[in-house]
């Protein structure tokens, strides 16, 4: 009888949190991140056991990038890759993709297994956060220290190394933050540093703007996102000379295919809602 109790509770407070969540945008907000950042721990945690068996291999991230694939379709983020026809192959390459929130996690989980032998750089904070950061280190995270700029420098020309020896895809934010707004942010030099050191391509990687997700209005809605692989960008023969002109070039690119597509997103959008 009290297992029953215990059941019934549990069945009235899920259905009371779907009707909040229908009826309150601030509570679908919050429900969403929670739900988003649960399920990716939970899909990060549990495969470590496996991933012993072959320490900082690509490979290992396979099940979590999964589990946050099927995260986002259970928060209602639908995501379109197009341009894998443009996808670098048979040697390494500096990813260049444009940063809006911490739901980014899924654009590199569906990045991974199209893209294949990746990497990402990250700031060694994450390294402590417990299994996820773990799980980080098992599958070849490459963590830099941004606050001590003589070891940050050592780790920007091991992995311009790690690039050219293993034919590494290095997965970068050349924004450097977050920022959804209707143009990207001026992009930082290091990405375009390793680039050019390890005399490998940047493939740029853009993704439309998060149009159903506002922060300051605590909104996140149901909607499409495209992930578009653009051509890569030689930095064969390039000296830190040219330096300035390879940030200007795919800047102007990136951001270029960022407005469009996602003026595109957003007009597929309301062209879907004419049809409901």
């Amino acid at each position: 009888m009290l297992g029953m109790s215990c059941s019934s509770i549990g069945v009235a407070l899920f259905l009371l949190s779907v009707v909040i969540c229908a009826i309150s945008e601030v509570a679908r907000y919050h429900t969403k991140h929670f739900v988003f950042v649960a399920i990716a721990a939970i899909w990060a945690t549990w495969p470590i056991p496996l991933m012993f068996l072959r320490m900082r291999d690509w490979r290992n991230a396979l099940i979590p990038a999964w589990g946050a694939r099927m995260a986002a379709k259970l928060i209602g983020i639908n995501y379109q890759i197009r341009g894998k026809e443009n996808i670098v192959k048979d040697v390494g390459a500096v990813v260049m993709i444009n940063h809006q929130s911490n739901l980014d996690l899924c654009v590199l989980a569906e990045l991974w297994p199209v893209l294949k032998n990746c990497t990402v750089i990250s700031k060694k904070q994450v390294l402590y956060l417990g299994t996820f950061g773990l799980g980080s280190w098992l599958w070849g995270t490459i963590f830099i220290d941004r606050v001590k700029k003589e070891e940050a420098q050592t780790t920007v020309n091991s992995t311009a190394e790690i690039i050219k020896e293993r034919k590494a895809k290095v997965l970068i934010y050349p924004e450097g933050k977050r920022h959804g707004g209707s143009s990207l942010l001026p992009f930082k030099k290091g990405g375009f540093h390793v680039a050019i050191d390890s005399q490998t391509p940047i493939q740029p990687v853009v993704v439309s703007r998060y149009y159903f997700i506002n922060s300051k209005q605590k909104k996140f809605d149901s909607g499409t996102s495209y992930i578009t692989i653009l051509p890569a960008i030689s930095t064969k023969g390039m000296t830190k000379a040219d330096l300035p002109q390879l940030i200007e070039k795919t800047y102007q690119t990136m951001n270029k295919v960022y407005q469009e597509s996602t003026q595109e997103a957003l007009a597929n959008h309301m062209e879907s809602l004419k049809l409901d």
